[in-house]
């Protein structure tokens, strides 16, 4: 356990920053590529494509509601034997779902066991990250999520590759071995003992503190509104372009124009974030704001140029407030509590990604076209940016270096805070 005042921006947080790129790959690159065994699965069991869809959505769901789980456990335990035990849970799922025989199998391996080693990896990544970071906060995250589109790219045609070689058994299997290496990602985050932690409680005193906590709660569901309309251009875009003419292939390549400008969008967005004086809340607000007017343009755009234009408008801003997101937790909450509060935040905006694609698609049944789906998604990002104006430290004109002397700020909670973690206010 490394014991520092403050957080050393620097130092071992740079290999806690390259376990955080290998954990998103590992995780949301591969939940990405499973469209890859979709179809293997569809024809192999000879189920209707709905059921074999639930496969990822049970571990997706898992994977987001067990998140305040795994950051109770490293509260407890620290994030290292959390993570390596996540690892083995995500690659013994992998490993069950090779040998399985029916889709009820798949659930239970995949969706249930893989999904509670992902709740364990990828929240307590993040939030360690976090306790190391403090000017160069959203840059060191951007960079640990850059790993998410990097692998979104060499996962699809590697899966392939290997279901083509080995079917979609022996495919999974070597995908479970390729999971373990959350393990090594796992053993290389190193505990890190701030200032303000004796004064934050344990993790059932941290989430009484944190449902107290006004511009927490308010945070929370700002989120919920942001996710609710993000992902409706990855699940509806395509069927979108395909009701304007156009052919698969331009349809998916416009697509991968959206993941490369969200790549470049994860990596500018951290750069500025460090660089740009004020508030990250305030940043978090313009990108969303921006992904909110971009998402209600898409059914104006008619002319494959304007198309173009917008998709690469959207991956830019919709990555770009990725990291600026996770940025802003620590600021409103402190390092103290970033485990319990980001593995909340998790839990209750994943409500948001679970109804907005169906809300999508309702609409889409109702009105016979996406122009309502994508307005109503731009309007729950813009609702979302309207709620963070109201956070207390987007007029605060206070330097982000210090989020430790911010934690306290309209928090009225039982734990009884030793001086020195109370900041300078």
């Amino acid at each position: 356990m490394a014991h520092r005042a403050e957080p050393p921006d620097g130092g071992w947080g740079w290999m806690v920053v390259l376990s955080a790129f290998f954990q998103s790959a590992l995780v949301f690159g591969v939940l990405r590529s499973f469209g890859v065994f979709f179809v293997e699965l569809v024809a192999a069991f000879e189920e209707r494509a709905a059921r074999v869809s639930w496969i990822a959505s049970i571990g997706i769901a898992v994977q987001q509601f067990g998140s305040p789980v795994g950051s109770a456990l490293s509260t407890k335990y620290g994030p290292r034997p959390v993570v390596m035990a996540g690892g083995i849970l995500a690659a013994s799922g992998m490993l069950l779902a090779s040998l399985a025989t029916s889709l009820t199998h798949l659930y239970l391996s995949i969706g249930l066991l893989s999904g509670s080693g992902w709740a364990l990896t990828f929240t307590p990544t993040l939030a360690c990250l976090s306790r190391y970071f403090s000017r160069r906060r959203s840059l060191a995250t951007g960079l640990a999520l850059t790993g998410v589109g990097l692998s979104s790219f060499a996962f699809a045609p590697l899966f392939q590759w290997l279901v083509s070689h080995y079917a979609w058994r022996g495919a999974l299997l070597l995908v479970s071995a390729l999971s373990l290496h959350l393990v090594a990602c796992g053993a290389l985050l190193r505990p890190l003992s701030l200032r303000e932690d004796p004064g934050t409680g344990g993790p059932g005193a941290q989430l009484a503190s944190l449902l107290q906590h006004g511009p927490f709660l308010r945070y929370a569901a700002a989120l919920t509104l942001i996710n609710t309309g993000y992902f409706i251009p990855y699940v509806h875009l395509m069927a979108h372009l395909q009701d304007l003419d156009w052919d698969p292939l331009s349809a998916a390549f416009l697509l991968s124009v959206v993941a490369i400008s969200d790549l470049v969008g994860r990596v500018a967005s951290g750069w500025l974030g460090d660089a740009v004086p004020g508030p990250v809340a305030r940043l978090l607000t313009l990108w969303t704001t921006l992904t909110g007017v971009t998402l209600a343009l898409f059914p104006v755009a008619r002319t494959p140029t304007a198309l173009m234009a917008l998709a690469v408008a959207y991956g830019f801003t919709s990555g770009a407030l990725t990291p600026v997101a996770f940025s802003v937790l620590p600021e409103l909450v402190g390092t103290g509590r970033i485990y319990c509060g980001l593995g909340l935040v998790q839990m209750v905006e994943s409500i948001g990604g679970l109804l907005g694609a169906p809300l999508s698609g309702y609409l889409r049944d109702v009105t016979g076209n996406y122009t309502a789906s994508f307005m109503v998604a731009g309007a729950f990002l813009l609702a979302g940016s309207g709620i963070l104006t109201t956070l207390p430290h987007f007029c605060s004109s206070a330097s982000t270096s210090k989020p430790q002397d911010l934690v306290t700020e309209a928090v009225d909670t039982k734990v009884s805070l030793p001086n020195e973690a109370l900041g300078q206010d």
